[in-house]
């Protein structure tokens, strides 16, 4: 399976500022091609890349004041090989973060998912977040944690995976934050998932039901979505002025009437991969 990725990216910098952005997929993902710019005017910036633990990959730089565009684009192909959890990443997923608080939504948890473990729990967890909680684009805060959407019953991805998070880590399963590019996820925008640890493999939670999690490709992984933010600055103004993200599965050609058909002619298939619906929730999937 093909999978092409594009975020597009206009800042306006007040002063010099330390930017650190994490666009690029992670280490490990199958790349093929792959570009990612720094422009202002006619200078053209080289950050410095830093992967983590967790092969996430930093890109930071110095910023002058001024308009700064970002781009990238990476065409991704086949599936990432799973990595090995250490026990000391373990236990990390398995304490209360700045955003998934499993200490304060302990009791809620053990009272409504008491007796269940394993994919039982996964599942439980996964289709209680998904009835409690309606997307709202909009409404949600940056600031927003696991216990305000709980209390709300409203966010977006982020807010989901948190809830998600908080509530496994109530239950002694260790789970984690990813942010992802998801083909078919509308509105197209980066996504946020979870990810819970069972039997020595992560499998994806996406109690949103927006994306097919079949076609994710993983950007960062973290405790919550601090860890995992596409931005970050330090040191003076930036603003956001422009987002344009996309993601899609590149159909393969296939068979009409004995004669093969390019995507785009007619008797072409929307690719599984980017279809939410053909997605068995239930199932255990990993990011791939």
């Amino acid at each position: 399976m093909q999978r092409v990725v594009t975020a597009q990216m206009d800042l306006e910098l007040g002063a010099s500022v330390d930017l650190i952005l994490q666009l690029a997929t992670a280490q490990g993902v199958p790349v093929s091609n792959e570009s990612l710019t720094f422009t202002q005017g006619d200078r053209v910036y080289t950050p410095t890349e830093i992967v983590d633990q967790q092969g996430s990959r930093l890109h930071r730089l110095t910023g002058e004041p001024g308009r700064l565009e970002v781009r990238y684009e990476a065409t991704v192909d086949g599936q990432a090989a799973a990595g090995r959890t250490s026990d000391l990443e373990a236990i990390t997923y398995l304490r209360p973060s700045r955003y998934a608080q499993s200490d304060e939504v302990f009791q809620q948890a053990r009272r409504q998912f008491r007796g269940l473990s394993g994919h039982d729990l996964i599942a439980a967890v996964s289709e209680f977040v998904s009835t409690s909680t309606t997307y709202t684009p909009g409404l949600s805060h940056g600031t927003d944690s696991a216990v305000t959407t709980l209390m709300t019953g409203q966010g977006v991805c982020r807010d989901y995976a948190h809830v998600v998070i908080a509530l496994l880590r109530a239950m002694d399963m260790p789970a984690r934050y990813a942010a992802c590019y998801a083909p078919g996820l509308r509105p197209m925008d980066f996504h946020a998932v979870a990810e819970a640890y069972l039997d020595g493999a992560w499998y994806v939670i996406d109690a949103t039901r927006l994306a097919n999690r079949s076609g994710l490709v993983r950007i960062a992984t973290g405790r919550d979505a601090a860890d995992c933010a596409f931005l970050s600055y330090y040191g003076g103004y930036v603003g956001l002025k422009r987002l344009h993200v996309d993601a899609w599965v590149v159909p393969d050609a296939v068979t009409l009437d004995g004669l093969e058909t390019l995507p785009g002619m007619t008797g072409e298939a929307l690719p599984p991969a980017s279809d939410p619906s053909l997605d068995d929730f239930g199932a255990l999937v990993q990011i791939a």
